[in-house]
């Protein structure tokens, strides 16, 4: 039982120290809270790849939080905020990124890979159906021939 009491006082205590960790700004209004969450949700932590700024707990994420918060205090608008980020991290940065040369292949390539492998499938198919409808066609005559040999042959053992 002490064991549990502990253990439950130790996971409390580290509770604390969690929430501790949470970013606390003081925004001047709600409108400029709603462009920092709109802000953080929009843009991909570096380090987890897969999570953005607002729920990563990597120290780079802290970092960007707190420089947006504080392009926000200068009085930047979103665009800047986003072009600083990319500039600086690439367009990885972002979940959205802009249509660019450098970004086409990103926006079309799943969409061309889908296309090339239904066209590979069609061809599959088609050569499929040819070889298929050639192997039935009629016997040539040496081929006519030799079947009713064999069929000659099998009636008279019979």
């Amino acid at each position: 039982m002490k064991r549990w009491l502990a253990a439950a006082v130790l996971g409390m205590s580290l509770a604390g120290v969690a929430r501790a960790a949470i970013d606390t700004y003081q925004f001047r209004d709600e409108a400029e809270r709603e462009r920092y969450q709109q802000l953080t949700k929009e843009l991909r932590c570096p380090k987890c790849q897969n999570q953005d700024i607002a729920d990563s707990n990597a120290p780079i994420a802290a970092d960007l939080r707190r420089e947006i918060f504080r392009m926000l205090g200068e009085g930047k608008n979103n665009e800047q905020i986003v072009d600083f980020m990319v500039d600086r991290y690439g367009d990885f940065v972002r979940y959205k990124p802009a249509l660019s040369g450098r970004t086409w292949l990103l926006w079309f390539g799943p969409g061309i890979l889908l296309a090339g492998g239904f066209v590979v499938l069609a061809v599959i198919v088609r050569r499929r159906r040819g070889s298929t409808v050639q192997g039935t066609n009629e016997l040539s005559a040496e081929e006519r021939e030799r079947l009713a040999k064999l069929l000659e042959k099998e009636q008279t053992h019979d």
